[in-house]
């Protein structure tokens, strides 16, 4: 559930924290007051895109912070398998601050990308926003209300069937590189022996580029090394620490407490000599063979030219000559290749079409049930004598979620055959189909948080009523968040907020404010009432509010 949404400096909004409760929670306000930046900084904290633009005036950046409580076991169990850890409370926080460079998203103070926030707030808010009825106009949408209608059955399907497909697609392409003709495959064997025999003359070992270079760059300094070494020995070997060991140690026969010292010199004397040795020692081996750095430098030339070729390392060098050895190898042996590689291609193909034929039947049985919850969700939206149906289609060819094509069908006049849903519906005819299907969705939707933002466009009267229900309906059972204009709906809220714009020392901001009950009938009366407010309106409004009320109890 979304327990508090905190906004700073965006757009008119200085700063508001609106703390929203179970079931029902209603927005309301005059026209221009903000309403909309509110659910607009819930989709910016989900990643939603935002214009630098939208950070207050004066203001060097902007701040969202959404805080979530996760008390469902099964969410918090899907949240620990994408990395999320969660406290013991339940607590999740999610922050975006937008500066006019960059933002920075943040889940629990680890900052996250836009990818990742999004499937980790997918699990616990869904936004419908003012258009996005508009999307059931594209047939593709149809086909994923079905597939999250039935997800218990598709989902484990559809990700049988993606794999499937991507291990089909990886055999066709592989036939189409062996659709040569034989002067080509011809040249290509020639080629690869070419490149197999020079990476197998070279024999390029592990670690060896790296100690020929160690080498190479001590042979090429090496005027340098033995002067540096040279003036290094003579300082090492005139050091006159023999003497002050002697002075030391005669002072010690008269002084016990000067032993440590003594004893210290002893040591670094022991430590130069030690030095000296062994500087001498390397001087005295150390030979600069012309021969020897002419065969390095050539052998580090071939190297690098077979990892300008082939890879970086060695590793990566032996993997290319593997891939070439057995493409030379399918060269070598065509025919046999070529119908192996067809035989396992119509294998996986058979593979694919019974797996896609399983998931469009259960695509068609769930269909039908679906199409008939959605029709009877309309006739509660004031829908009378509709019809409503799902048609499914075979694409011609595979995808990577089956090979249906699916589409509403909807008549909304007796005696009018069904068409197609974009074709006949309305606007507003199209928000309210929505709302049906996010209802169906709801019982099978573990989604905690539903955002409606403005859905009651172009509707009033009798169907706002229904409107309303329907939405009490889905409150029920999940928390819903939802953006109004019309006192039918809004006498449904469990917890009503008006959202409020005013002018203060030369800037306007909006500010937001929950309502009590005494209130809740005044905003009523004002959506009612409009400018003058009569008591007659009054009235009416708080008899609204209270058959509200009384239709909530009912169920």
């Amino acid at each position: 559930m979304l327990l508090d949404v905190r906004v700073k400096n965006l757009a008119l909004i200085q700063s508001a924290q609106v703390s929203f409760a179970e079931g029902l929670n209603i927005l309301t306000g005059e026209t221009g007051a903000g309403k909309s930046i509110v659910i607009g900084s819930v989709n910016a904290a989900l990643g939603g895109k935002v214009s630098k633009d939208m950070i207050r005036q004066g203001a060097d950046s902007a701040y969202i912070e959404l805080i979530f409580s996760v008390d469902d076991p099964e969410k918090r169990r899907r949240l620990e398998e994408l990395d999320v850890e969660l406290p013991e409370d339940g607590t999740l926080i999610v922050s975006r601050k937008i500066t006019p460079s960059r933002s920075i998203s943040k889940i629990n103070d680890e900052t996250v990308t836009a990818g990742r926030l999004r499937e980790i707030t997918g699990l616990l808010i869904d936004i419908h926003g003012q258009h996005e009825h508009q999307s059931l106009l594209y047939k593709s949408k149809h086909l994923q209300i079905l597939d999250a209608y039935a997800k218990s059955r598709t989902t484990p399907l559809k990700e049988h069937i993606a794999a499937c497909f991507s291990s089909y697609q990886e055999r066709i392409r592989n036939l189409k590189e062996m659709d040569l003709d034989r002067e080509s495959r011809l040249r290509e064997m020639d080629f690869l022996r070419f490149e197999i025999g020079e990476i197998e003359e070279a024999d390029i070992k592990e670690g060896e580029e790296e100690e020929l270079t160690a080498g190479y760059r001590r042979m090429s300094n090496a005027r340098k090394i033995m002067e540096y070494l040279s003036e290094a020995y003579r300082a090492v070997e005139g050091q006159p620490i023999s003497e002050a060991v002697r002075e030391v140690e005669q002072a010690a026969e008269y002084d016990e407490s000067l032993s440590r010292i003594r004893d210290q010199l002893f040591d670094a004397e022991a430590i130069l000599s030690d030095a000296a040795h062994d500087i001498r020692r390397y001087m005295d081996a150390f030979t600069y063979d012309e021969a020897e750095f002419l065969r390095m430098e050539q052998r580090l030339d071939q190297i690098h030219g077979l990892q300008a070729k082939y890879g970086s390392t060695a590793e990566e060098i032996q993997e290319k000559l593997e891939q070439k050895r057995k493409r030379l190898d399918q060269l070598e042996h065509f025919d046999q290749t070529r119908e192996q590689m067809e035989r396992e291609q119509e294998a996986c193909r058979k593979e694919l079409e019974e797996l896609c034929g399983q998931l469009s039947q259960v695509r068609r049985e769930a269909a039908g049930v679906l199409a008939e919850k959605i029709r009877r969700g309309l006739e509660d939206l004031n829908f009378m004598d509709v019809r409503f149906s799902m048609e499914l289609r075979r694409l011609p060819e595979f995808t990577a979620s089956g090979y249906d094509e699916a589409e509403f069908l909807i008549s909304t006049n007796p005696g009018q055959p069904e068409r197609p849903l974009g074709q006949v519906a309305s606007g507003g005819e199209l928000s309210r189909v929505m709302l049906a299907i996010k209802a169906v969705l709801a019982d099978t939707d573990d989604i905690p948080t539903l955002i409606f933002d403005e859905i009651d466009t172009g509707i009033s009267g009798r169907t706002a009523q229904k409107v309303s229900e329907k939405l009490a309906y889905i409150a029920a059972g999940h928390q819903v968040i939802c953006i109004t204009h019309l006192p039918q709906i809004a006498a449904m809220a469990d917890a009503h907020f008006e959202i409020s714009k005013a002018a203060e020392d030369g800037s306007t901001s909006t500010a937001i404010r929950k309502l009590n009950r005494e209130q809740m009938v005044a905003e009523l009366a004002r959506l009612l009432g409009g400018a003058r407010i009569t008591d007659a309106v009054y009235d009416n409004a708080r008899e609204m509010k209270e058959l509200a009320e009384a239709a909530k109890k009912r169920g």
